[in-house]
């Protein structure tokens, strides 16, 4: 992650924190450009990966049949406010149901997909829908539902400041968005009905 590390990017740093009202020779501040550089790296990873390679590992339904839906809640995830630069915080709930002899990704893909997607300057619109949109044409499945419930510091500190605001979007496609029992099975599992 110390790729972003150089002198051009730590002078950077040392502006801004000049233009917030800070002296950057401090002694306090000396190290805070390259640690701040390195926490970049980490927040903005997903820009260095490709999402449908998350899922490449997928397992063949062999003397099984997956007919019912996969769900995967309270996938904790932190992301950054395109808008203010400003983190957010919350929980996707990532589902599918997979078609007769389709395959099937380790659950822990459905995290690492929305880490990808979440590790790049968002909003919670374009979040849900890239995780769902990745997820579907991935997978083929019958369908796919993805919620995401999430706060905004961009909000809750700063601006109107309504600290337990919450936002939360979906994206359902294929029977999740057609089949009013599916859709409604996937959103009474996550807790929104």
């Amino acid at each position: 992650m110390s790729h972003l590390v150089n002198d051009e990017n730590e002078a950077l740093i040392k502006k801004l924190l000049s233009i917030v009202g800070d002296d950057p020779e401090r002694p306090g501040l000396l190290d805070t450009p390259k640690r701040v550089l390195k926490a970049y790296g980490e927040y903005f990873a997903g820009y260095k990966q490709d999402p449908l390679a998350v899922l490449n590992t997928q397992f063949v339904q062999e003397d099984y049949q997956v007919d019912s839906m996969i769900v995967c809640r309270n996938i904790e995830f932190y992301s950054t406010c395109e808008h203010h630069m400003a983190p957010f915080t919350g929980y996707a709930h990532v589902a599918y149901l997979p078609n007769p002899n389709s395959k099937v990704v380790g659950l822990s893909k459905l995290a690492r997909l929305v880490d990808v997607f979440a590790k790049r300057l968002q909003i919670q619109e374009k979040l849900t829908s890239q995780i769902a949109d990745t997820l579907f044409e991935a997978l083929e499945p019958a369908g796919v539902g993805v919620v995401i419930k999430a706060r905004h510091f961009c909000m809750c500190s700063r601006g109107v400041n309504k600290q337990d605001s919450e936002m939360i979007t979906s994206k359902l496609l294929g029977e999740f968005r057609t089949n009013t029992a599916t859709r409604a099975e996937f959103l009474k599992l996550v807790g929104c009905l």
